[in-house]
């Protein structure tokens, strides 16, 4: 990280005297219900009215697996990135069609594939929670007490709606706890894939292109939704931009940003610097090198495990950008300059002192105890969320051990409004190679040995006298699991059937699911209990401070971001690429991995116009999850498609670089001439166009 990025930083966060929150340059993953309507107008001369913002939501789409997406026309069309919907062409694929390697197209919507177990989310109502889910709690109570009581509230008020409304109901944490808002959403199960390049295109550049720019991407991807057997009317989509955007113009993104931590105090930063991020860095490297050994091994391995692969390969550029961020100390001394100036302005008045003054020695203390069990408690959810079997049979274990209770009563992600999903991804006929499976289990216990010791009594009963190897083996080749029938009945036989059952997957989940479950009381009532009570007063302080120029951390939920359409100086990298640099490049890179232009691309080389712009960078604020958001121009129009940052963006989770930071995209034009040039897809192009007039 350069001195003049560790400057630009610095000064963006000492500014900001508060954290989160304060919005400078184009700042901000905002609430679609609270925008930043002055920052657009004073900065942009923008002022979106509350029936655009309406339109935008409800065009916007959550993909359950992570990712966001949006509808296109009247007919239920979703545009997507092809790395969102890979795992779907991966899950639609076969040794003899492989849709990754080849793309998709479907001319008529008879051909369009359905996928196995995808959900999409459309936003359609919000409203302000946050009495409702406080209801009981009191001043003097205990946090672990007010903890749970909240979650009690969080899933009476879930169960509540989602039997009123019909709509998929989720309660969502915003400022760590100081507010809570209740989003309703309007599900669908039957999603059918439209169109999908081929993934060399998609990907072009590779592990080695990616967060760089200039980029030469065709990270696009289609999908339908369904309902009742046929595609869904849908009024309220986005049009599509022929013209594309311009240098400087304002641009929006509509996105679902998975998570940052830029409220966070500095000793949870610590927390996240010293033990969380080393811990996960460490996984991660350790996942990918055996996935590597495990692709190398042969064609069809390498195309089974590619989605893993390149989930984990991408996650860990991501954090270890993020690491770097955080074991800077020109950095963090702004985040202490941050904090110093929010303390000081309660400590200086007697009763916000006594309201709030302690909130930031409580989490403090709330990190210490996250350390005691932070090792234990992630080799257990890593060993137990590794195989999609392994996975599997834990749901089915907690699953039918949380249906014998209240439904407030439950864990969170077992409550009545969350079931719906759970069966979806439980019940998938999703393939799980035995193979792929095998491996991802000696992995998971062989890890589980390497961070709780050989002679750890968890670690004992789950290798049963074997080495990890032959244990996953065993438990692969004898489990009953991989069949969707046998799902069904191992929930259906209820508590009394999964104590007695002799599956060893299940056999597995039980013994390591019960000291999870220890683990998980202990951090929400010692450590999230805590937290959530005083960063909702950290919450009070900011309010009180600077009013709605606040906007919460990022929660994988509906927001808006906007900046300009810009390049970075400092690198004279420019705003856009063209379709003709995508040969260029593959000309001064050939022959080298992940620079290979599919056959399509090769034949209709003299038949594109060199000179369309084909990705663009722009200062909108992004984080993970924002793949696959559409970037529209102020009147709504498509005229991008969110797919990356740019190496700048990857401290992103905790600080904003306004100087350097950018989104990347897929620019609409691009994608036009792709569909016309290259895949002769007169189909997409129509409904595109006729979605526009």
């Amino acid at each position: 990280m350069s001195n003049q990025f560790r400057v630009a930083l610095l000064s963006t966060l000492c500014a900001m005297a508060g954290g989160v929150a304060i919005a400078h340059a184009d700042e901000g993953m905002w609430l679609v219900n609270r925008p930043p309507m002055q920052q657009l107008k004073e900065k942009h001369n923008a002022a979106p009215t509350s029936e655009w913002l309406l339109r935008m939501q409800r065009a916007a789409v959550r993909f359950q697996t992570g990712g966001s997406g949006s509808i296109v026309s009247p007919h239920g069309l979703v545009m997507t990135n092809h790395h969102v919907g890979s795992d779907m062409l991966l899950k639609l694929s076969t040794p003899e069609k492989n849709l990754l390697e080849h793309g998709f197209i479907a001319r008529s919507h008879d051909q369009e594939l359905k996928c196995p177990d995808l959900e999409l989310n459309l936003l359609w109502e919000i409203s302000d929670v946050t009495a409702k889910v406080n209801q009981g709690v009191t001043d003097s109570m205990p946090s672990a007490e007010a903890g749970a009581l909240r979650r009690k509230n969080i899933a009476t008020i879930e169960g509540e709606a989602k039997t009123s409304s019909g709509l998929k109901a989720e309660v969502v944490t915003l400022y760590q706890g100081g507010e809570y808002h209740l989003y309703l959403y309007k599900s669908f199960s039957d999603v059918r894939l439209v169109f999908a390049p081929e993934e060399s295109i998609a990907f072009f550049g590779g592990d080695t292109d990616n967060f760089e720019f200039p980029r030469y991407n065709l990270d696009c991807c289609f999908f339908r939704i369904y309902e009742n057997g046929k595609p869904i009317a849908s009024p309220d989509h986005l049009t599509w931009s022929v013209n594309g955007s311009s240098e400087n113009e304002l641009v929006y993104v509509f996105g679902h940003p998975g998570r940052t931590r830029r409220g966070f105090t500095v000793d949870h930063l610590r927390f996240l610097r010293d033990t969380e991020m080393p811990r996960m860095m460490s996984s991660m490297w350790r996942s990918e090198i055996k996935y590597q050994t495990f692709a190398g091994r042969s064609a069809e391995n390498a195309r089974i495990v590619r989605d893993d692969l390149f989930g984990v390969a991408n996650g860990r550029k991501v954090f270890t950008g993020l690491l770097s961020g955080l074991q800077d100390p020109a950095l963090l001394a702004g985040k202490i300059a941050e904090e110093s100036a929010i303390r000081h302005a309660v400590n200086a008045d007697d009763t916000n002192r006594a309201r709030w003054g302690s909130a930031w020695d409580s989490i403090s203390g709330a990190q210490e105890e996250h350390r005691k069990i932070y090792a234990e408690y992630f080799s257990l959810n890593r060993s137990l969320n590794s195989s999609g079997l392994l996975q599997r049979a834990r749901q089915i274990v907690q699953l039918t051990r949380e249906l014998t209770k209240p439904n407030a009563e439950r864990l969170a992600e077992f409550g009545d409004a969350k079931l719906d999903s759970l069966y979806l991804n439980l019940y998938s006929p999703e393939p799980l190679p035995v193979s792929l499976e095998t491996e991802k289990l000696a992995s998971a216990l062989a890890y589980l040995a390497e961070t709780l010791g050989g002679e750890h009594p968890l670690v004992v009963r789950a290798l049963a006298g074997k080495s990890p190897r032959l244990r996953a083996h065993e438990c692969i080749s004898a489990t009953a699991l991989a069949d969707v029938d046998a799902r069904k009945s191992a929930v259906k036989s209820g508590v009394a059937g999964i104590e007695a059952s002799t599956d060893p997957l299940i056999i597995l989940a039980r013994d390591l699911d019960t000291r999870t479950r220890e683990l998980r009381k202990v951090f929400e009532d010692r450590v999230e209990s805590v937290q959530r009570e005083n960063y909702a007063k950290i919450a009070a302080a900011r309010f009180a401070k600077f009013g709605n120029a606040v906007y919460p951390d990022a929660t994988f939920t509906l927001r808006l971001s906007y900046g300009t359409v810009q390049g970075v100086a400092k690198d004279n990298t420019p705003a856009f690429t063209t379709i003709g640099g995508t040969f260029t490049r593959f000309d001064e890179r050939k022959g080298q991995e992940g620079f290979t232009l599919p056959p399509s691309w090769l034949q209709a080389k003299n038949k594109i116009n060199p000179a369309v712009p084909f990705n663009l960078i722009c200062t909108a604020d992004i984080i993970g999850g924002n793949s696959g958001s559409p970037l529209v121009n102020a009147q709504g129009e498509v005229v991008g498609l969110i797919f990356d940052g740019n190496i700048y963006s990857t401290v992103g989770d905790v600080f904003y670089d306004s100087a350097n930071a950018r989104a990347v995209a897929v620019d609409s034009r691009g994608m036009m001439e792709a569909f016309d040039k290259v895949y002769q897809a007169k189909e997409l192009i129509a409904e595109l166009k006729s979605a526009s007039k």
